[in-house]
């Protein structure tokens, strides 16, 4: 059987498909490349370009393949850019997720993982966040995640849907150099594009009471978070119990210092960070525990932040590469 990946072409779900394929799962992706790119997707992996509110292609799509599940990343995925465009936000997200529900209980397809995020939290009361740990959304983005875990439980009791929700913070580097994050609002790409440019990067707050006075979050490396999707999805498939929702976190931490250290010490590029004012706002410490995800899916933090860095790096190089070679091409 085959599992679809909505929004396959973009950097977590290109990372998914590579996941289900390193176990032996076909795939099938569709993704309209509004933020994706169709070069993400391996050539023998069935894609279909195609919006989620386009029920025709939906239909087309479960026709076509022989569909056990749904992965579902495909969204309008910028907490910041929401609140500027909370309509295109909610059209994405909810309308989006509704027609691939309708989609999927017409084709008789009762299994989805739903690709949620830590945003559902808004502004935590606690350093440490657990799944039990109140939602309060702070952003159309964070809204409309939460309002799609509701649709699941509300489909799961009128038709027996199957699922689960992952939830996570910071998503970075790269399982492969053939896919790299070009997002303009992510960490890592923001500063790789200060340090190309000849620009230091900046530091809001560094006096906070944490080791290094610098802000702790969570970064989880894509490709743990990819593998994760894929045994949720395999988890759900086999009819195990599964929890309405996990968190996807270390447990610990990551200094924004320490970010910095290992963005100059991978790059080669030496610079000392500009210390700015706190961000109004802006909590100490904000860290997911990951215990039930461990338990049920196998959830670990395989990879350091040195690997993070150095990988996201190394992807993005060959991107640029990428980039340049077809330029000379058009010339």
């Amino acid at each position: 059987m085959t599992w679809m990946v909505t929004g396959g072409a973009g950097y977590i779900g290109a990372h998914v498909v590579e996941a289900f394929r390193a176990v032996g799962t076909d795939t099938v992706v569709v993704d309209n490349l509004s933020s994706g790119h169709r070069g993400f997707v391996p050539e023998d992996i069935p894609f279909i370009q195609a919006d989620l509110n386009d029920r025709a292609a939906l239909d087309g799509a479960f026709a076509e393949h022989p569909v056990a599940g749904v992965v579902h990343i495909a969204g309008y995925k910028y907490a910041g850019e929401s609140v500027r465009k909370p309509l295109r936000t909610y059209r994405d997200n909810v309308t989006g997720m509704v027609a691939l529900l309708e989609a999927m209980e017409g084709a008789g397809v009762a299994n989805m993982v739903f690709s949620s995020s830590a945003a559902t939290f808004g502004t935590p009361d606690s350093e440490l966040v657990t799944e039990a740990s109140a939602t309060v959304p702070e952003s159309p983005y964070g809204q409309t995640k939460l309002i799609g875990e509701w649709l699941l439980a509300d489909q799961a009791r009128a038709a027996g849907l199957r699922h689960t929700s992952l939830r996570y913070f910071n998503v970075v580097g790269s399982g492969t150099d053939r896919i790299s994050d070009t997002s303009p609002h992510n960490l890592f790409p923001l500063v790789f594009d200060a340090l190309v440019a000849g620009r230091t990067p900046r530091i809001n707050g560094a006096d906070y009471p944490t080791p290094d006075g610098t802000c702790v979050r969570d970064y989880i490396h894509v490709a743990d978070l990819a593998e994760a999707h894929v045994a949720a999805a395999r988890r759900v498939e086999s009819g195990e119990t599964v929890e309405p929702v996990y968190n996807l976190g270390s447990g610990a931490g990551t200094s924004v210092r320490e970010i910095m250290d290992a963005m100059a010490s991978v790059t080669g590029i030496d610079f000392e960070p500009e210390v700015q004012a706190r961000r109004p706002g802006d909590p100490a410490r904000i860290v997911a525990d990951g215990t039930l995800a461990a338990r049920d899916l196998g959830w670990t933090m395989r990879h350091s932040v040195q690997d993070m860095v150095a990988s996201a790096w190394s992807a993005r190089q060959a991107w640029e590469a990428q980039q340049e070679q077809r330029a000379q091409q058009t010339r």
